[in-house]
């Protein structure tokens, strides 16, 4: 097989949404697709509750593996992610682009954040399905 494909999991800010896309891209799927996530802006950390969360459900650490980043630090790309910004989503060159369309869990409760990770990891799955099909 050739090289292999390069997503970016995009947002404004580049702080919940489309890092638990990356971790989650990078746990389920690095054998189809390699995983980058960045905003337009960032924030100075990633959300604490997807933080929590991620470890709590997945055993994965995102302080320890990534930090927010704007989409001039990541490489090319050949497929872009929008997670559902209702703003300006941001341009970055591809081949491919979707947008999730998901809400953002921010400041909500547990249960809000849990679905939100869940839909996330529903759609890598069928993503790194389609692609290997």
């Amino acid at each position: 097989m050739g090289n292999i494909i390069k997503v970016a999991f995009i947002c404004v800010h580049n702080s919940c949404r489309s890092q638990i896309a990356e971790a989650l891209g990078k746990h389920l799927a690095s054998d189809v697709f390699e995983s980058y996530s960045a905003g337009t802006e960032t924030k100075d950390a990633i959300n604490q509750d997807a933080v929590r969360l991620m470890k709590k459900l997945y055993g994965i650490d995102m302080e320890r593996t990534q930090r927010p980043k704007l989409t001039s630090d990541i490489p090319p790309v050949d497929v872009v992610v929008t997670m559902g910004c209702n703003v300006e989503c941001p341009f970055l060159p591809c081949k491919h682009r979707e947008d999730w369309g998901l809400d953002d869990p921010t400041g909500k409760g547990d249960g809000e954040f849990v679905a939100v990770i869940r839909e996330i990891e529903h759609k890598i799955v069928q993503f790194a399905k389609e692609l290997t099909c």
